[in-house]
Order: structure tokens, then C-alpha cells, then sequence
């Protein structure tokens, strides 16, 4: 994927990246008590920027409220210093950054109050996520047999480490049955999310994407939905079917790490002309340049490291 960081911050300090270590009775470690983010810094013109780092670290202290933490050792804007801190001091100018709060110490008792809130940030360099070619040629997915998870068993709102188990068994299925990606269905059988991305379908120049109720509000697909209505295109919320995935006239989908993906291929049925097509080709393209701050009306997006 890229190089390592030489530093990664750890509650308040940055530590070399061969000391930032966890002990083995971290109660995160044996239970998934952890949230995360994923983030990306961008080479613009003015310098290295991070693409709607507010937006990320007030996420992430959400997702630290879901899970059941109370008081947090660091305010949002500390936090958003600390992450552009540790870009600048490893000298990376695109990256990839994933800041952790877990649970630290209280041993094994199932209880966030019986320990402490800790936090590590650690960056490295970051090609495309699902590789230069899936940019121009699409991807292509499955519907996984695993379905995503209820609102209200495990909460979606949230980016919980312990809840991407659910993605890793549907990507690893996508890819061992020979797909790139997963599209997981929703308690009730509809279009949910992929396993780190949000899904839109554009059908007769309309573009659909599911509810946010029981998914993840991606930051990645509140920008996309932004850039589409600036380009005059008509975003509705609604539920999808499977089958209206085949019917598509295209079909992407979108993620910090992922940038805006076309799907070529849904089980075996080609979507549209079988590439990304014009739309997706589209708001790719803009929503490219808004990150490497090359349009102005979304430049307040990129938070300049400085």
C-alpha cells in the first residue's frame, strides 16, 4: 500500500512507530471495544490537505459516545491538530490516516467504565484503494450472503471496530469467489452498503442511493451528493431492490478509501455498457479535484496541514 510512518501519535505525544504498541490484556484487542476513522490527506497547491477532517473527528467522537464512552482526555479541536501534527511530522503530503480511541486497561469485564479512553493516530503513504485500473474500468461485486447489520443490534451509525467483522466476512467471500467487492443487504433484503462504501444507482439520469437509517452516513457520499446536485443531477433517497441493481444504467459507489468507483459487474450481469459510465465518469472527475483542492466552492472542505 505504501510506506509506513516513522511517527504515530499516542495520547498526546508522538511516539516512534516501532514503540507504538498495544499490551496483549488490551480489552480493545480481545473484544473490538474501539472506533476508528479513515481519512485522507491530499498534495494541493497550497500544500498538503486533509479532506473534511472536521467531519471525521466529530465522527469520531460520535462513534466513542455510541459505544458507550462519557468523558474524552481531548477536546475535537485538540484532536484535529494532533491529526495534522502527525501528517506533518512524517512528511507525507498524500496518505492515508487512521486515528483509534479504544478501551484501555479495566481488564475483562465487558464494561467501558470499568477503564480508560486512549487514542493513536498513525499515517502512511496511500495509493487508490481498489487500484488505478478499477478508476477508468469499473469493479466488479457480488451480493453477499452476509447480510448487514440491524440498527439496533449493532449500531450503524457507528464506526466500531468490532463490527467490521461483518465486512471482513463479506469481502473475504467477494474475493475468494473471484469479485472485488461486496454489496450487503439490509435485515429486510433491501440495497444496504458495500463493506466500506456507500452505493448509488442512476437510472433515467436520476441517482438513488439508499436511506441512511440503517447504514453508515458516509462523508464520502454526503460530498458526492453535494457535487451531484451542484451538477444539476436529481439525489433521492430510497429503498433499493437487488434486482434493480441489474436494471441500472450505472451503478458506483464511494469511500474515503475507495474515492468514487464504478461497478461494472453485479453477479455476473454487466451494468450498463460494462465501464463507468457518464454520470459516475462525471462526478468522479469533480469530486477528484474538489480533494487536491482544485475547486473553489468546495476548498473549505481540504484542511491545510500548514
Amino acid at each position: 500500500m505504501g510506506m509506513e510512518s516513522k511517527f504515530i501519535w499516542k495520547n498526546g505525544e508522538l511516539a516512534p512507530f516501532e514503540q507504538a504498541t498495544l499490551h496483549f490484556l488490551t480489552p480493545a484487542l480481545h473484544y473490538g471495544a474501539a472506533v476508528f476513522e479513515g481519512i485522507r490527506a491530499y498534495n494541493t497547491p497550497k500544500g498538503p490537505a486533509v479532506f473534511r477532517l472536521r467531519e471525521h473527528v466529530e465522527r469520531l467522537f460520535d462513534s466513542a459516545r455510541v459505544l458507550g464512552f462519557r468523558e474524552f482526555p481531548w477536546s475535537v479541536e485538540e484532536a484535529i491538530k494532533a491529526h495534522k501534527d502527525t501528517v506533518r511530522a512524517n512528511g507525507f503530503t498524500d496518505c492515508y490516516i487512521r486515528p483509534l480511541m479504544y478501551l484501555d486497561g479495566g481488564g475483562w469485564n465487558l464494561n467501558v467504565d470499568g477503564g480508560k479512553l486512549s487514542m493513536m493516530i498513525a499515517v502512511r503513504q496511500w495509493s487508490n484503494y481498489l487500484g488505478d485500473e478499477a478508476l477508468a474500468k469499473g469493479i466488479r461485486a457480488n451480493i453477499s450472503s452476509h447480510t448487514r447489520h440491524h440498527p439496533n443490534v449493532s449500531m450503524t451509525k457507528a464506526k466500531i471496530a468490532g463490527n467490521y467483522v461483518n465486512s471482513i466476512l463479506a469481502k473475504t467471500e467477494s474475493v475468494r469467489l473471484g469479485f472485488e467487492e461486496a454489496i450487503m443487504l439490509d435485515p429486510q433484503g433491501y440495497v444496504a452498503e458495500c463493506t466500506g462504501e456507500n452505493l448509488f444507482v442512476v437510472r433515467n439520469g436520476k441517482i438513488v442511493t439508499p436511506s441512511t437509517a440503517p447504514i453508515l452516513e458516509g462523508i464520502t457520499r454526503h460530498s458526492i451528493y453535494t457535487i451531484a446536485n451542484d451538477l444539476g443531477y436529481e439525489v433521492v433517497e430510497a429503498a433499493i431492490s437487488r434486482d434493480q441493481l441489474y436494471n441500472a444504467d450505472e451503478v458506483f459507489v464511494c469511500g474515503t478509501a475507495a474515492e468514487v468507483i464504478g461497478l461494472c459487474e453485479i453477479d455476473f450481469r454487466t451494468i450498463g455498457d460494462g465501464k463507468s459510465g457518464k454520470v459516475t465518469r462525471e462526478i468522479q472527475n469533480v469530486y477528484h479535484d474538489a480533494i487536491r483542492g482544485k475547486v473553489a466552492k468546495y476548498e473549505a472542505w481540504c484542511e491545510y496541514v500548514g
